[in-house]
């Protein structure tokens, strides 16, 4: 099986669409009303496509441990990248310029996990690349909540007032992910001998 198979192609175009969403969330507010659209539908794009890699690899039966490691990283790009550039002045929606602590929490949790997943590797000599329901669900939510940013200023009053409690669940989940993680890789270190022993 090659590893350039089409759910890997799916995931490094959603990979390389990380580069135009971020200039186009870098230009939000730099004139042209219809750049917001546009990364929307770029956002909406590469959310889609995780769906579908997803879909490809099982249906095709061509899940490789490349997929399921470009898979987590191109979500950790396009969350990221989104939560912290419209946190930003430059790159906020008007109006709905996400509070700082929100990037900072998605931030933190994606460091401590590959922080978590190197002292594992380091411990073991294994990779441990394993999905988790609270880990799906926290990146589920903080993509709503980036698209719900987006389409805010077009949204009716009563939606709009959704925005903080989606701050707030994607940053609890995020917290919950972080500590579901750290707990699978201590079980992980602590049962599993070294590779070679």
């Amino acid at each position: 099986m090659s590893w350039l198979n089409w759910p890997n192609r799916v995931t490094l175009a959603r990979i390389l669409l990380v580069v135009p969403l971020v200039i186009c969330l870098l230009n939000l507010n730099m004139g042209w009303p219809g750049i917001r659209y546009v990364t929307l539908v770029l956002f909406v794009l590469m959310g889609v496509s995780d769906a579908v890699d997803g879909f490809l690899a099982r249906w095709l039966k061509e899940e490789t441990p490349l997929g399921r490691f470009l898979d987590p990283i191109a979500d950790k790009l396009l969350v990221i990248c989104a939560v912290v550039i419209l946190a930003t002045e430059e790159g906020s929606v008007r109006g709905f310029r996400l509070p700082s602590w929100v990037p900072v929490i998605a931030v933190s949790k994606d460091i401590l996990v590959v922080l978590g997943f190197a002292v594992v590797y380091l411990a073991t000599n294994r990779f441990l690349i394993r999905p988790r329901i609270w880990g799906k669900l926290c990146t589920l939510v903080q993509l709503v909540m980036v698209g719900w940013t987006l389409l805010a200023p077009d949204l009716a009053p009563v939606l709009q007032c959704c925005l903080v409690p989606l701050y707030w669940l994607a940053s609890t989940l995020a917290v919950v992910a972080t500590l579901d993680y750290l707990r699978l890789g201590t079980r992980f270190a602590a049962t599993t001998p070294p590779a070679g022993k």
